[in-house]
């Protein structure tokens, strides 16, 4: 029996990304960049094969998977689901990096940019995007198991962080470090 799949990938580049904003659950466009991102990432897609496309309900998850299927007629289900949208900076969504610095502090961006179990004001921490990511994960094997598909995913870089310390059993420290590029998949065999 075939091996199932699961692709995952990052939106390409948006707005927000490039003007060093916290996006969040902001509705950033993707850049004439982030397209470019989504066709190299459809390239490195195009061999494989998958029956099922998953997007979260931003406008730069579905763009970029809209590049990808253009190569995948085999594809014939596409779900949305929100448990792998971006990590919601929440007061910080929108602001620039430097705002944040400026007006919080140094020592409040760093925890609040890259520490495990600390929430900006209102905001979620990688503590709890990874309780939905874990909850998205088993559902999907499940999903997959039961009907035979291999998965393609355009997610956000904070809950592919997540996607990957649960996948790949990183430590804490390793996940809060990761950097996930635009134009990179990550495959999984489950």
């Amino acid at each position: 029996m075939e091996r199932l799949k699961i692709y995952i990938f990052r939106h390409g580049q948006t707005e927000f990304n490039r003007d060093s904003k916290f996006t969040g659950l902001a509705d950033a466009k993707i850049t004439k960049t982030g397209l470019e991102d989504a066709k190299i990432v459809a390239l490195r897609l195009k061999d494989k094969k998958f029956q099922v496309a998953i997007h979260t309900s931003l406008s730069r998850s579905k763009n970029t998977l809209k590049e990808v299927l253009k190569l995948h007629p085999e594809c014939k289900e596409i779900l949305e689901d929100d448990r792998i949208v971006e990590r919601n900076y929440g007061d910080l969504n929108g602001k620039t990096h430097l705002q944040i610095v400026e007006k919080y502090g140094m020592g409040n961006y760093d925890s609040w940019h890259r520490s495990w179990d600390i929430r900006p004001p209102n905001g979620e921490s990688f503590k709890d995007v990874e309780e939905r990511v874990k909850v998205f994960i088993t559902n999907l094997k499940k999903l997959m198991k039961k009907t035979n598909v291999s998965v393609a995913i355009s997610a956000h870089g904070n809950s592919i962080r997540l996607f990957r310390k649960i996948m790949e059993n990183l430590s804490i420290k390793k996940t809060c470090e990761l950097y996930i590029p635009y134009d990179k998949v990550y495959e999984y065999e489950i």
